[in-house]
This record gives C-alpha cells, sequence and structure tokens, in this order.
C-alpha cells in the first residue's frame, strides 16, 4: 500500500523486525528434532551464522572458532589485522579510546596501507585450521586485492559495502563489473547491501552465489543520520526473497542464497529474518557481544573510520558470555542475546517446522503500526 507524503511524493509503508511476529501452528516439535544446517555452493555449515567483517567481531582466532563451531568467520581484508603485525597492539589502542579522540584516533590508525602479506598469512592462519575459508572486501578495494585474495585460498569470497550496485557509473575510476569479475573468479561470491527487488535481482544476474540484504545497519552504524539512507529488515528481506523466487524461474533453476545483515541484535530478529525469507544471517552486534571477541565490549565497523565521511561509531554493547554460550547456550541472561541457535531452534520447533527452508513459509503477522 502506498502513502502520500503532502502532494507530491508517494512512499510505501516498510517494516522492521520489530513490526512483525511469527506465528505458532497447530503442530509443534522436540527442538532437538530440529535442523538449523544450510548449504552454500559446495559448503555445508550447521548453524546459519556468518560473522561480520568487523575488527570488533572478527579475528584469525575468532574465524577459527566460529568455523569449528559450525558458522563461518568473515575476516575483515582491510582491517587491523591486514594492515599491522601487531594487531592486537593496535586493537587495544581503539579500545583504550576515549571522548572526542574516537573517531580522528581510529581513522590515523587505519590509514596504514593494506600489506598483501598480511591478507596472505592471516587467510592461511585460518586454513591451516581445516574450517572454511571467507574473507571481505569493499567494492572500492575488489580490484586491488582480490588475487592476493584468491591467491591465498578463500573458499568464500565477500564484497560488501554499505550498498553495492551491479550497475555503478563513475566518470574518474573504472567501475568494478561485477559481472564479469564474479564469471572469472573460481571461487563462490557473496555480494552485497541491497534492500530492495530490483537491487538484489541486479546482484543475482552477475552470478553472485549469495546477496547480503540491508545496509549494515546495526548498532555501531550512523548511515540513516549521516546519508538518510535506511532499509527497515522485514521488508527488505522479504523484497530480496522475491527476487531470489523470481530469478529461480528466470535462470531456469539456480538458487542464490539471502543473507540478512544488519538489525540483528537478538535471537528474535534472526528467527524473524530467517521467517521472512533469509538463508542466513550475518551477525556484528550480536557477537560483539562475547567475552573473548577482539572488542572487548566494544563494537565498530569500515563506516567509524571512513576518512572522509565517518558513518558509525565506536559503540559500547557490553559482554554477555563467551562465543560458544552466545551461539549455543546455556544463557545467562532473558533478553535473547546468548543461545541465539538455541532460540531458532525452539522457535521453529514450537511453530512446527524441521528445517530453514520450511520455516521460510512459516506465518507472519504485523504489530500494530508504532508513530
Amino acid at each position: 500500500m502506498d502513502f502520500e507524503i503532502g502532494r507530491s511524493k508517494r512512499a510505501r509503508r516498510a517494516y522492521a523486525f520489530d513490526d512483525i511476529a511469527v506465528v505458532p501452528s497447530r503442530r509443534t516439535r522436540n527442538p532437538e528434532d530440529v535442523s538449523t544446517s544450510w548449504t552454500i555452493d559446495a559448503f555445508t555449515f550447521d548453524v546459519p551464522v556468518l560473522s561480520a567483517p568487523m575488527d570488533s567481531v572478527s579475528s584469525p582466532e575468532i574465524a577459527i572458532a566460529i568455523g569449528r563451531l559450525g558458522g563461518l568467520g568473515v575476516l575483515d581484508l582491510e582491517g587491523l589485522w591486514t594492515r599491522y603485525e601487531d594487531a592486537e597492539d593496535k586493537l587495544a589502542q581503539v579500545r583504550e579510546l576515549e571522548g572526542d579522540q574516537v573517531t580522528a584516533a581510529m581513522q590515523k590508525l587505519y590509514s596504514a596501507p593494506i600489506r598483501p602479506e598480511l591478507i596472505q598469512s592471516r587467510l592461511a592462519e585460518v586454513r591451516a585450521a581445516g574450517v572454511p575459508v571467507a574473507g571481505a572486501l569493499s567494492p572500492q578495494r575488489t580490484q586491488e586485492h582480490y588475487r592476493t585474495v584468491v591467491e591465498a585460498g578463500v573458499d568464500l569470497f565477500v564484497i560488501r559495502g554499505t550498498t553495492v550496485s551491479a550497475e555503478h557509473v563513475s566518470r574518474s575510476r573504472e567501475p568494478l563489473n561485477l559481472k564479469e569479475f564474479i564469471y572469472e573468479l573460481d571461487v563462490p561470491v557473496i555480494v552485497g547491501g541491497a534492500a530492495t527487488y530490483m537491487a538484489a535481482l541486479h546482484l543475482m544476474r552477475t552470478g553472485a552465489a549469495g546477496v547480503l540484504v540491508g545496509f549494515g545497519g546495526g548498532a555501531a552504524s550512523t548511515t540513516r543520520a549521516t546519508l538518510g539512507i535506511h532499509a527497515p529488515m522485514a521488508t527488505a528481506v522479504g523484497d530480496v526473497a522475491g527476487a531470489r523466487r523470481d530469478y529461480l524461474d528466470e535462470s531456469g533453476g539456480r538458487y542464490v542464497h539471502v543473507i540478512a545483515d544488519g538489525g540483528l541484535g537478538t535471537a528474535g530478529d534472526i528467527v524473524k529474518a530467517i521467517a521472512m525469507g533469509a538463508d542466513a544471517v550475518m551477525l556484528g552486534t550480536a557477537l560483539a557481544r562475547a567475552t573473548d571477541v577482539p572488542g572487548g565490549g566494544w563494537h565498530w565497523g569500515q563506516e567509524a573510520h571512513h576518512s572522509e565521511l565517518p558513518r558509525g561509531n565506536r559503540v559500547w554493547v557490553g559482554q554477555v558470555a563467551p562465543l560458544e554460550q552466545i551461539l549455543f547456550g546455556p544463557s545467562p541472561v532473558a533478553d535473547g542475546t546468548a543461545n541465539l541457535v538455541g532460540a531458532l531452534k525452539r522457535s521453529m520447533a514450537t511453530t512446527g517446522y524441521s528445517d530453514l527452508k520450511e520455516f521460510q513459509r512459516v506465518e507472519v503477522v504485523v504489530a500494530p503500526y508504532r508513530v
């Protein structure tokens, strides 16, 4: 339904995860009988969780830990780990920043050049542990570093930005042609963010194996305040899932995975993302609350240290429990910030569904709209 805003503009109503809820059916199941596994390309994961490529969340050690727990750890290949040998020391500096110095100090720390040999060594560390290897670059850095990344032996390559277009136009530089780029690569590519049906459909037509939904607009983002851009995530996931359905018909059966990225602070948000059609979720804030991740209770993303227009902050999200407890419990709190996978299984069992693909068909209702 469209709404008038004044006399010259029409807009449609969109919904965030807080605006919707899933509805139990007549059947229930034992949570132990529920499967949360999913497959992308040749890789099957026990849980539908990818770590966001943010220095406060993902280090080589944490990527390995997430891989051993059944998820996919994604390294930020433009972060401190690929700029400094002593990344742990630089992370400690970020954690200890105070007051008005935070943004400027982070911009200075992240102005050091990205070193190809560190990209290789960090990814090699993950590969040596025997878990799937994934690294992320922004669209702006992909042309410069993708050969190093592929030669280092990634299993999945992530191109992640605030918004990624298959039709980027530039007068000053040769834009990244995603269709040609993905076609020439030997590894599956996950690309995003996208938040509309048409943008996602265009990305799917490039040959991407997965599309990230959203603008990474979590607790550490100020994109809405800075750029006026926002993607209410329930609507965004539903739109992109619709593009996946139509592309499946258009392509003769090629399935592109939908991965929700942003606005996923609690287990309930993860449940709703999958109910709206997501195959998996990319978690930042939810994992940043672990006691053993690099942020130490602080959380920040690439936007927080942008050299020209920072669109994020280093924010305090607190510490709840070790990573394994955050994912699998037992939870020491009752606010949905721990035992994320256990909560997803229980919700699926309560509504009568045995796997993630079935759960995408669950009934969803809209709560009374809050003005």
